[in-house]
């Protein structure tokens, strides 16, 4: 039994339950002691009932109590809104997108945007970038602005381009492009729409915060890592609930790079402690897979659709991550082409020193397809990836990657490399599902049925901490993610691992 000692105090809990405590100290338990919101003891039964004889007893015999789990990449307000919006998820033909978008038009009045997310143009059967026209077809006087599940890609219909001045002679923006003909944004390209949609009102943005942390701990999670990408908005809201004491998550939150300037200014730098922290800074250095923005080694995709677009330089990326640093915030970084990771982790050699030098973890967000020589380069780095996107990506890997297949969502590789792997979803990009992260560590089927790298699959234990410890550590949590005395006693109960679970924080 691991034990404070003396000294304690009631009210005390005492849960008993098959506890996975992934500590390798004691890795199984039969009961913990739980008092002022922190793990007291872990041990047999019969051992905890004697040290506290007045405690409380829950009996979950029948469950497997482990750590808490961690969602470690998701845009939690974003997502929130998401939860109100169309969704296309699984849609496998523009005309099941056309129906959605029609039938909403119908029962909404004329000139509210209509807004959604979650398509890929493999699953919808489109070898090119959709157009306007085929959205004006069911929604003519009502602007449509909807995304694809990865969010590099929009598809607007003539309303929304007209509402925001877009035409044939526009000139892409920097980092983005608009496609010709109309309909489709990569990149910055679609922030040009975005743009003239109204504006969430505060309230809105509350509920937001509220619908996805609410929904989250529904799930089984108790933490989340939110990742930029969001309006300010988006983080004062999640902070006025941890403010306001109903925030039933842990929350550690990225700031994007170009507000890094006035955050020195106002004196932010790394406060742990509370329900919400300011932990990262967010870098993109490409798009993303399914909207061919990936940037990638040449020959690029082997569709011939190019080499993708890299997005934040690694100048800008090296010279503001040594600024985070130096606040002790973490440099977060998106890479999913092969050339972007190579790019980021040049960048984060050079950084290093600095890094060891203050105690922050680096940190690269997906890593999805890596070459074989940078494998070995991630060591001592968090590797902040989503299993659950390898199911949908699978298909595409093989079209448009096939000199990747070996290497692409390579956690095993990455962890015997000595990264930390942190396992999330992406959401709004992907539900937070853990249960198809799981799946999709454990067999690397994609949706066709296939395997992706069968090597690189881990174990149901190694999940486990890819979903709880890793998260916590990526964060700088010593105290989360593990079943030990000084720990935070928030955990998750489970019908099997993997399976059914539900959140208890006490």
């Amino acid at each position: 039994m691991t034990t404070p000692g003396p000294g304690l105090h009631p009210p005390l809990t005492v849960l008993h339950a098959r506890t996975l405590t992934l500590d390798e100290r004691q890795p199984e338990a039969e009961a913990v002691l739980v008092g002022g919101g922190r793990v007291l003891a872990v041990g047999r039964r019969e051992e905890l009932r004697a040290l506290a004889p007045g405690a409380e007893v829950r009996d979950h015999r029948d469950l497997t109590l482990t750590p808490g789990l961690a969602e470690a990449h998701i845009h939690l307000v974003s997502y929130g809104f998401s939860l109100s919006e169309l969704n296309f998820h699984g849609a496998r033909s523009v005309a099941e997108v056309q129906a959605k978008v029609g039938q909403r038009a119908a029962n909404t009045p004329a000139g509210t945007w209509i807004r959604g997310g979650g398509f890929l143009l493999s699953e919808l059967g489109l070898s090119g970038y959709p157009t306007a026209e085929l959205l004006d077809e069911v929604s003519p006087h009502h602007p449509v602005l909807i995304y694809s599940r990865d969010l590099h890609l929009s598809w607007a219909n003539s309303l929304a381009l007209r509402l925001s001045g877009i035409t044939e002679d526009t000139p892409d923006p920097e980092g983005g492009r608009i496609v010709r003909p109309l309909g489709t944004l990569l990149e910055h390209a679609s922030g040009l729409v975005a743009r003239v949609r109204p504006v969430p009102t505060d309230t809105e943005y509350l509920a937001a915060a509220r619908a996805g942390a609410d929904d989250l701990a529904a799930r089984g999670y108790v933490s989340a890592h939110t990742m930029a990408f969001e309006p300010v908005e988006a983080p004062r809201a999640v902070q006025l609930l941890a403010q306001r004491g109903e925030l039933p998550l842990r929350v550690w939150a990225t700031l994007p790079h170009d507000r890094l300037a006035h955050a020195r200014d106002l004196g932010l730098r790394l406060t742990p402690g509370g329900l919400f922290q300011w932990g990262g800074v967010k870098f993109f250095a490409d798009g993303a897979l399914g909207s061919r923005t990936a940037w990638l080694h040449a020959p690029g995709f082997a569709d011939g659709s190019g080499t993708g677009i890299p997005l934040d330089p690694p100048e800008l990326i090296r010279d503001l991550a040594g600024e985070a640093l130096r606040l002790g915030l973490t440099p977060v970084t998106h890479a999913i082409g092969d050339r972007a990771n190579t790019e980021v982790l040049d960048v984060y050699d050079a950084l290093r020193p600095l890094a060891d030098r203050v105690g922050v973890r680096l940190r690269i967000e997906h890593a999805q397809h890596v070459r074989p020589g940078d494998i070995a380069r991630f060591r001592g780095l968090t590797a902040s990836v989503q299993p659950i996107h390898l199911q949908a990506d699978g298909p595409m890997i093989r079209e448009l990657l096939p000199s990747l297949v070996d290497t692409s969502y390579a956690f095993r590789s990455l962890m015997d490399a000595g990264a930390i792997l942190a396992f999330g979803s992406d959401a709004p990009v992907a539900p937070p599902e853990h249960r198809a992260n799981f799946a999709a560590a454990l067999t690397r089927r994609d949706d066709a049925g296939e395997a992706i790298a069968p090597g690189e699959a881990l174990t149901e234990r190694e999940v486990l901490w890819a979903h709880t410890r890793g998260p916590a550590l990526a964060a700088g949590w010593d105290d989360e993610g593990i079943i030990r005395p000084g720990a935070r006693a928030a955990f998750t109960l489970w019908d099997r691992l993997g399976g059914n679970a539900r959140a208890l924080v006490l």
